[in-house]
């Protein structure tokens, strides 16, 4: 490979930035090549549009995908759970670095908890996956809440916040982690309250399929449990014909003995926004050891949840 510096296609947010500027540096590192932010605006970036209104699927990354199938970029990295399942021809996905935090976290007035939120709080999010989990955890424990549709990049989120228009919003850990603005949490959503979106708190780095000199040098930062896990979720979200902006959440963990990690477990919720009708289910199987094992697993359980009537809770369908 040569001294060239290499393009790298990135969202403009500030959390695009500083993500793909952490990949820029590790890329750097083990090709010896400088790598170069080239800025890119996507439709989700430009729409006001709510996502559930726009499709969700693909909005923040087809503008990057274009121009990598066009040359105008090397690579490109985009938050996993932004990816539509199917992967287009021409463009391999080089790399799925170790995982961040994948949970939810409130930002609450006055450094509140979720469950100590008062009586009909209003919670912002722009997510109906948040939106029927949280719901359907009101319901059941008896608290009072209501979710408003809100968009728009972190500032403007937990500015709803300070400015009191809401009493709390819902994000990812991960984007504030990378961000350096994790302290501003006042709770962390656990996993059993609130299943992240299939791919939350990964990265996916993706290049150009016939490049084969650099998707052997990306696969440095390969983690390949990560990509295991997202790979069964992302299965699971396939499986279900839902796009990413519909009420599914999904997560794979690894369950270790010791030690020693000899299982992965895949969880996975679907439910009506407002929280009346929810299915979760989960399976346990080997860690998987390739991208089919990985596959079977999601498809397996989307399986079981479609037999228990998941497909009539999902308002978008993948078209």
């Amino acid at each position: 490979m040569s001294s060239k510096a290499l393009r790298l296609g990135t969202r403009r947010s500030r959390l695009a930035m500083a993500q793909s500027g952490q990949v820029a540096d590790a890329v750097s590192q083990v090709t010896g090549r400088p790598v170069e932010l080239v800025e890119i605006t996507t439709y989700g970036d430009t729409s006001r549009e709510h996502l559930a209104q726009i499709g969700g699927t693909g909005v923040f990354v087809t503008a990057l995908r274009d121009a990598l199938l066009r040359g105008e970029v090397d690579f490109a990295v985009h938050s996993l759970k932004d990816l539509p399942t199917a992967q287009p021809e021409g463009l391999a996905l080089a790399a799925v670095p170790e995982r961040e935090d994948p949970r939810d976290v409130i930002v609450a007035r006055d450094a509140l908890k979720f469950t100590d939120l008062p009586r009909g709080a209003r919670i912002g999010t722009g997510s109906p996956r948040r939106m029927a989990q949280l719901n359907s955890y009101a319901r059941s424990h008896g608290l009072d809440i209501r979710t408003v549709p809100i968009r728009g990049n972190v500032d403007t989120r937990i500015g709803y916040v300070r400015d009191g228009e809401l009493d709390a919003v819902v994000l990812a850990a991960a984007g504030l982690n990378r961000i350096g603005r994790i302290d501003e949490v006042t709770d962390f959503l656990s996993v059993d309250t609130v299943l992240p979106a299939p791919g939350q708190g990964a990265l996916a780095i993706e290049c150009a399929a016939d490049n084969a000199d650099l998707i052997a040098a990306l696969g440095a930062l390969d983690d390949p449990f990560t990509r295991a896990a997202v790979t069964a979720e992302r299965s699971l979200l396939a499986a279900l014909e839902a796009g990413c902006s519909a009420p599914v959440g999904a997560l794979a963990d690894l369950l270790a003995d010791g030690q020693i990690v000899n299982e992965m477990r895949l969880r996975g919720t679907v439910g009506t926004t407002d929280g009346s009708r929810t299915v979760q289910l989960s399976t346990t199987g080997p860690v998987p050891e390739t991208y089919d094992q990985a596959m079977a697993l999601g498809r397996e359980l989307a399986a079981e949840m479609l037999a228990q009537g998941a497909a009539g809770l999902m308002g978008e369908r993948a078209q």
